[in-house]
């Protein structure tokens, strides 16, 4: 636990800093046990921990989907995994992304805002050989695309982005769709150089040879609504089969517990203001309701079965016969 000095002794160890008595080497030296670390304020980290675990388990079954999806699509062996989940400024994902090399920025609906996917020519050369009837080799020398392999290419990242989908389905629905294709990366300023972009690299290796990568660029601005649900979903999920069947009774036991107001209409009718306020005990108030016929139970104010009204010992009770059918709000 760390001690929190008072302003006396904070004066005093001016003083003696001051005086000689106490050198700036020691002071460094004590810095060092302490063990601060640098903080850039300038680029704050706006995911923590968690999120970036979250986001590198979501995209793990990304990759693995990936693999599957893109074997069977190009009929090669292609494996997919993820290498890195980071946090960087949008401008530093910039200057690393090399060029030539495909950007794709796509929205993910409902969410607002635009994302980024970059597919690097060592990825796409081989997957457009393949495509076209190939053996899924890259050339030689890496060179810029072609106007036909910038339309095959774009129906490609479409495919990945629909999967991207396929995996938020079970998280948060969301539904990626592609906006723009370019080859210059430095032609894309959808986010502000200085805001925080989470990036999810992963590579690729088509054919048993050829490494490529996959950059996911997603900037904290675009996930911030759905962190929270996919930090909880993903708190759920990893735990074991035995912590959710404990979980399981526990939800249960307290659902058990809980109280919900019963209440029972035993018929209705329509009186004049003058009639009520002539009502004394004793009066009678036909119902429009036959004697045999059931009577409607609500539960929390909604309408949900059919019953008939008893006794059980000496309390009034009534017996359940069937559902009620479009059963609506209690009035």
């Amino acid at each position: 636990m760390q001690e929190i000095l008072s302003q006396a002794e904070i004066d005093s160890l001016l003083d003696a800093l001051f005086s000689g008595k106490v050198r700036p080497e020691e002071l460094k030296e004590t810095e060092k046990q302490v063990g601060y670390r640098p903080y850039d304020f300038r680029r704050p980290n706006k995911f923590t921990k968690d999120h970036l675990n979250t986001l590198r388990m979501l995209h793990d079954n990304y990759a693995r989907l990936l693999s599957s999806f893109l074997s069977g699509y190009l009929r090669a062996n292609i494996v997919v995994r993820v290498a890195s989940v980071d946090q960087f400024t949008f401008d530093d994902f910039l200057r690393s992304v090399p060029t030539p090399t495909l950007m794709t920025v796509f929205s993910l609906e409902p969410l607002k805002g635009l994302a980024l996917m970059e597919t690097n020519p060592q990825f796409l050369f081989p997957v457009i050989d393949l495509l076209f009837g190939g053996p899924g080799d890259i050339p030689k020398k890496v060179r810029e695309f072609t106007d036909i392999e910038l339309s095959v290419a774009r129906k490609v990242c479409g495919k990945l982005l629909e999967n991207l989908g396929t995996v938020w389905a079970d998280v948060y629905p969301v539904t990626p769709q592609v906006e723009t294709v370019e080859a210059n990366p430095r032609l894309h300023q959808i986010i502000s150089p200085s805001e925080v972009v989470a990036v999810v690299t992963l590579t690729t290796v088509v054919g048993g040879t050829s490494r490529g990568i996959i950059n996911l660029c997603l900037s904290y601005l675009l996930l911030e609504p759905v962190l929270a649900e996919l930090s909880v979903h993903y708190r759920l999920v990893g735990r074991g089969s035995h912590q959710e069947e404990r979980d399981l009774k526990h939800l249960k036991y307290w659902l058990g517990r809980s109280t919900l107001d019963l209440v029972v209409v035993a018929g209705e009718t329509q009186i004049t203001v003058g009639e009520l306020l002539q009502l004394q005990v004793g009066d009678v108030l036909p119902l429009q309701k036959k004697k045999d016929q059931d009577l409607d139970l609500y539960v929390a104010d909604r309408l949900k079965f059919k019953v008939q009204p008893g006794t059980l010992g000496r309390r009034l009770a009534v017996q359940v016969t069937s559902l009620a059918e479009g059963g609506g709000a209690f009035v």
